[in-house]
Order: structure tokens, then C-alpha cells, then sequence
């Protein structure tokens, strides 16, 4: 039945470019759009009879090129997927609608890569529903379309297949037999980049080089690599006292152009009993996620189309659909209970070094209403705990580690060299002199972090109260486990009594940059926030809500730490690329502080140790202590850290309950006995 209902679909869709049935300027763009449906029909039949994988090479990426022309940025203003395009040639009526019907199209790429003949059926009877509108409404004499009825359209396109792309995309998350991607991996010829085009995604230059430059590393770097991704990943179940062997899938995440490295991870996982699902980011408005990528991915053709798309379900979303979309997840769920149980948690290879992104707000893109926005964070927090309920926190982990990609400049090779020795820092050295800062902070009631030169920052926070300090402890001692490379302090505030301002002068969050980030804290939750992106100070603040609160109306301090890798800080400076180190570098180059969640959150009842044995107490606040009263109102399903590097940095001191003062870092320098082999690298870079 679905290959008939393909074959009626393509049939009727390849009649549509030589129709007048829809008068103009819609005509343009039912054509438009056909055109590109059949180019993915064209393609479909190509991998079917063989004929795509005899292409060579320079074929592939000329056929890469045309599937992501019309979005890549030197095209995107004449593009339908551009919002504002599209209500300049559509009007606004229909221009939002129909992007974002051009937009959930693209996502037929994808499928006719993977052979999902059905997926590619809903999406053609999806674009013709549409379609018909517009004629009918034409041959009644020129009467218009009606709204209602395209959002009608679009509504049940969402509810209706929510049991087909949400549940296919619960069970691409935890069924290891999902391998579309891991036979691509396993079986292709990794020194040659041809490979790359067999995915389906965007391939850029980063991508390619990156195959290119990982092809030409000795087999011990390669080897060496994968290691510290799994090793990381199998101690931070030690690390936290968790049963690795209960579990027998883990989630492998990268960017495209890694394959080398995942090869040999595959195998390192297969040794710890871990059978590896590797999915594709979301596609459809029914997967994507709202902000950022997870699963794998390849180039990011236009950041900007992705911006403009991220709220396209404000379309459709309504209460109505939410309780639809958690229906057939709680009914996946429980169908594939057994499977997600054995479900471990993601390892993620995370890159940096592209140019930074700064979004154009656009007033024809798509945004969540008041009204939205409340029934869409609902819905993160109770999908958060439905997935709890079967995944369960206490009992999963995960690691992260990061690599550069070309685009960070001519010195691409030193700095991805220069990351390989970060990634494999001496362990030990940092345990011993982070646990020196440990016992100076566990003597505080409170630190005091203030800022220098035009750092603004000027903040308390406030400490748990240790009762028994032979056993317990406040801060985490953190090397190179669950976060990649070593290594900070961490601990969750408490919110009372943590009051002040937060400000760095640029920091990169997520593949978004920030300029002058501003928050301020009153008893530990944010009271005010602002940057410079913008001339207007309005659309600053919505940057801010959308993409650090994603949507919250405030946000705790989840988290206070002390960044101790002033290799990797060095790094940055030497290569001028400190706007360009992701979070999870950037986080161990100075004191961080993390708004949402806490680390700990999920499995906070676990009870965690440090090296020197003593119990780390600080895991939970006043927010995360509501799950013992109304599990709903104790997470935000967010954690996002900000990092105040050490240029920046005044002075971190320790309050004590007697009035004293101990200093763990002046001007940017540690300052506290037994810490002073953190400054070499410091006093290197001077020197030079």
C-alpha cells in the first residue's frame, strides 16, 4: 500500500511544474518546490539501481551541492525556506506557512538516503494536501484560501504521524539495530572522503578535511583518540558508582568526518559489552530538536535557516498536541521498555572553530506565543520525566570531548595536535592540585568572585554547610571522565545567599556568540539579564531567553566551578582563538557558573565520593529538593555554563565563618600554596 501511495504521490507531483491550476506568485512556488521533490525522486531511483554509488566523487559532491543549494547562504534570500523571502513574494498570510512547508519538505533528503520510502509518502501527500487547497480555492472563481483550514492541514499532519516520526525517533535513539549510519562506518573506505556523501547530509569542506586529516594520522593517534572518548565514558560510571554492565547500548553523537576515530570507539565499546546506536539529528518539526543538534550531523549549510525554522511548530502547537506527542511517547516507551532500560547514555564528540554565528531576529520567522511558550516548557518537563521513568538517571552517564575543524584557520593541524595533548593532560597531577583547592574551599560559607579591567562581574555564592568534614565534602574533584579534558572543582550553590552580577565580555555558547552577556542573580536565580548583540536591547533579551533561559522566566544557578586547565587557556590565547573553544573547553579556563539544572540532576540521591574518599555533599538546591514534593517544578531540562576567563579574572576568595579570607586566584593567577604548577603555562605565555 505505500508503494502505491509513492507512486500516485510522485505521479501527481511530477504533472505540477506544467500546471497553471494555481495563479501567480503561487504558481512559482508549487513549482519550485516540485522541482525539488523531484530532484530527491531522480536521486531515490539512483540508489535504488546502484547508480549513485558508482559516481565519483566529484559527481557526489555536485549532487550535494544542488539537494543544499537553495539554503546555503549565498542563495538563501531568494529562497523560499527564507521566511522573510517567502512573505515578500507570498504575503504574510501564507508566506510563513508555506516556508515552513518548503522547510519540513527538505527533510525528504534524508529519507531517501536511509530508503524510507513511507517518510518520503507523508511528506509528497503533505505538499500536495497544500497544493489542493490552493487550486480548489482557485477554480471556485478566485476565492481565497482559507487559513484555517492550511493550519487545520498542518495540525493533523503533526498528530496524525507523531506515531511514525516521534515513535521511529524514540526507537532510532535505543535499538542498536537501527544501523543505518554504523554500516556506513564499518564497511567504507575511510582514507578516501568519497564516503562521506553516503549519509545524506550537508558536506562541507570541514567535513571533508577532516576525513582527509584524520586519514593521514598514524593508526596509535587514531587509537589513542577513541581511548580517551571511551575510557572517559567507561570511568565516569565508576567514577560515579553506577553498574556499567547492567547496560548494553550507548549513544554515539558526532559531527561528520570523525568516522576514523568512531570506527575504533565501536570497537572499545563492543569490549564493554556496549552495542553503539548512531542516529541522524533531527529533520522533521516533529524531531528537531529547539535549539542546537543531537544525534550526528554533517555541515551546517546556513545557520541562519536554521534559526529562522527553530519555532516553525508554533504553527500547530497546542495543548492538544502535546498531550498527543506524550501519549505515543509514554505508549513507545513502554512498548521497547526492556530495550531503553539497557540504554547507558551518550558519548559525544563535540567540534569548534567555526565562525561565530550571530542570528538576524526576523519578525516573518516563526515564534512561540505567551501561550505556547507555557505549554512547550510543560511538555520538555514532563517528556524529561517520562524519559526518566524508563532511562533511569541514577543508572546512565555519558562523556564529551571535543576536537577543532578547518575552519578555525591555517594553523588547523597544530591547534587539532595541540587538542590531542589538552584531551590527555596528566590525570593525577590535576587530582592532587585540585584537591588542595577543595580543602581550601570546603573551610567557606561563601566565595566571592569579582572581575577586572572591563569584567564587571562582582558575585557571591554561597556554600553548603559541610557537617562532618573527615567524610564530606562540598566540591567535586573533576579529571577527565564524563567531561573531556581535565579539570575543574565544581558544586551546586545554594540559592539564598547568592546574589550579585555575572558578566564576561564574549563567550561562545552552543554555535552561538555572546557579547557583553550580563546576569544578574538575587538569592541565586536570575533577576535581569542583557547583552550587546543587538542595537536593540529587546531583541538582546529575547537571544538571551531563547537560547540561555530557553523560555524560562528565570533560572537557578545550577552550578559554581573552578576551571583548572590553563594549558587549554593558553592555547586559546596563543592561536587567538578563545571565542572559538566550545563550552566544554572554555569551562576548565576559568571560574564557571552553569544556569538550569544541577550536575547532578536525575540522580541525585546517588551517592558520589572523590578520590581522597570523602562523600560530596552540595549535589542538590532549594529548586531540585521540589522532586521530593512535585517532580515537575524540580527541573528545567537545561544546563548551560558561562565562563569568566582568566584575563577577566580579579580575584576568587574564600569566605569563612570566622571573617577570614583565603585566596585561590589573584589577577588571573593562582595564588593558593600547592597550586602554583597551574601557572607554568601562564608564565610560558608571558615569557614568549
Amino acid at each position: 500500500m505505500t508503494t502505491e501511495r509513492y507512486e500516485l504521490a510522485a505521479e501527481r507531483i511530477r504533472q505540477i511544474p506544467k500546471e497553471e491550476a494555481v495563479s501567480l506568485p503561487f504558481r512559482r512556488y508549487f513549482q519550485s518546490v516540485s522541482e525539488f521533490v523531484l530532484l530527491l525522486l531522480d536521486l531515490k531511483k539512483m540508489m535504488e539501481n546502484g547508480s549513485y554509488g558508482k559516481l565519483s566523487i566529484e559527481e557526489k559532491k555536485e549532487w550535494n551541492y544542488k539537494l543544499y543549494a537553495d539554503i546555503l547562504p549565498e542563495q538563501y534570500e531568494e529562497s523560499y525556506a527564507n521566511p522573510t523571502y517567502a512573505v515578500e513574494e507570498l504575503g504574510e498570510d501564507y508566506g510563513q506557512i508555506l516556508s515552513f512547508l518548503y522547510a519540513e519538505v527538505r527533510g525528504g533528503i534524508a529519507w531517501v538516503f536511509e530508503g524510507k520510502e513511507e517518510y518520503l509518502t507523508i511528506l509528497m501527500e503533505l505538499f500536495l494536501e497544500v497544493y489542493s487547497c490552493f487550486a480548489v480555492a482557485e477554480a471556485e472563481e478566485g476565492r481565497e484560501v482559507s487559513l484555517h483550514e492550511l493550519k487545520d492541514i498542518l495540525y493533523w499532519y503533526a498528530s496524525d504521524y507523531c506515531d511514525v516520526f516521534a515513535a521511529d525517533r524514540i526507537c532510532d535513539q535505543i535499538d542498536p539495530s537501527r544501523d543505518f549510519a554504523q554500516n556506513i562506518i564499518e564497511n567504507a573506505d575511510l582514507t578516501n572522503a568519497e564516503y562521506l556523501y553516503s549519509f545524506g547530509e550537508y558536506i562541507g569542506e570541514n567535513q571533508i578535511r577532516t576525513a582527509e586529516h584524520l586519514a593521514e594520522l598514524p593508526e596509535e593517534v587514531i587509537r589513542k583518540m577513541a581511548e580517551v572518548y571511551t575510557e572517559g565514558y567507561r570511568i565516569g560510571f565508576i567514577n560515579t558508582g553506577k553498574d556499567l554492565s547492567k547496560k548494553s547500548v550507548v549513544s554515539i553523537r558526532y559531527v561528520l568526518g570523525f568516522e576514523r576515530v568512531i570506527k575504533l570507539a565501536i570497537a572499545n565499546f563492543a569490549k564493554m559489552g556496549l552495542k553503539p546506536v548512531i542516529y541522524r539529528a533531527g529533520v522533521s518539526v516533529l524531531t528537531k530538536a529547539r535549539n542546537g543538534r543531537a544525534g550526528y550531523y554533517g555541515g551546517i549549510p546556513n545557520p541562519q535557516y536554521d534559526y529562522d525554522h527553530k519555532d516553525d511548530m508554533g504553527l500547530f502547537l497546542n495543548k492538544r498536541f502535546i498531550e498527543r506527542k506524550l501519549e505515543v511517547m509514554k505508549h513507545t516507551y513502554e512498548e521497547h521498555k526492556e530495550l531503553a532500560a539497557q540504554f547507558a547514555g551518550p558519548a559525544v564528540i563535540e567540534t569548534f572553530g567555526e565562525k561565530p554565528f550571530i542570528p538576524e531576529v526576523k519578525e516573518e520567522a516563526v515564534t512561540l506565543n505567551e501561550k505556547q511558550e507555557k505549554i512547550f516548557l510543560s511538555y520538555t518537563s514532563k517528556a524529561g520525566q517520562l524519559m526518566n521513568t524508563y532511562i533511569k538517571g541514577e543508572e546512565r552517564s555519558f562523556t564529551i570531548v571535543a576536537y577543532p575543524v578547518p575552519e578555525i584557520g591555517s594553523k588547523y593541524e597544530e591547534i587539532f595536535n595541540e587538542t590531542i595533548r589538552i584531551n590527555t593532560l596528566d590525570a593525577a597531577l590535576y587530582t592532587k592540585v585540585q584537591q588542595t583547592i577543595i580543602d581550601a574551599l570546603n573551610q567557606g560559607t561563601s566565595v566571592h568572585i569579582l572581575g577586572r579591567g572591563k569584567n564587571k562581574t562582582d558575585l557571591t555564592v554561597q556554600l553548603h554547610t559541610l557537617q562532618d568534614p573527615e567524610k564530606e565534602t562540598i566540591f567535586e574533584n573533576c579529571v577527565a571522565d564524563v567531561n573531556i579534558p581535565v579539570g575543574e572543582v565544581f558544586t551546586s550553590p545554594q540559592l539564598q545567599g547568592t546574589n550579585g552580577k555575572l558578566h564576561v565580555t564574549q563567550v561562545y555558547l552552543g554555535e552561538l556568540q555572546y557579547l557583553d552577556l550580563e546576569m544578574d542573580f538575587l538569592d541565586g536565580k536570575i533577576a535581569d539579564y542583557r547583552c550587546s548583540n543587538f542595537d536593540n536591547e529587546e531583541d538582546g533579551k529575547k537571544y538571551i531567553a531563547d537560547y540561555v533561559l530557553h523560555n524560562h522566566e528565570t533560572l537557578p544557578m545550577g552550578e559554581f566551578a573552578i576551571g583548572t586547565n590553563t594549558t587549554a587557556y593558553v592555547m586559546g590565547r596563543k592561536y587567538g582563538i578563545e571565542d572559538k573553544l566550545p563550552i566544554l573547553i572554555a569551562e576548565k579556563t576559568g571560574p564557571h557558573f552553569a544556569v538550569g539544572d544541577t550536575c547532578y540532576s536525575w540522580c541525585e540521591d546517588v551517592r558520589v565520593y572523590n578520590p581522597d574518599g570523602k562523600e560530596i555533599i552540595a549535589k542538590d538546591n532549594e529548586i531540585s529538593l521540589l522532586r521530593k514534593e512535585d517532580v515537575s517544578k524540580a527541573y528545567f531540562n537545561c544546563h548551560t555554563d558561562i565562563t569568566i576567563p582568566y584575563d577577566e579574572l580579579g580575584s576568587i576568595r574564600v569566605q569563612t565563618a570566622e571573617g577570614k579570607e583565603l585566596s585561590i586566584i589573584e589577577d588571573g593567577r593562582f595564588v593558593l600554596p600547592g597550586t602554583e604548577v597551574l601557572n607554568e603555562p601562564l608564565n610560558q605565555e608571558n615569557a614568549l
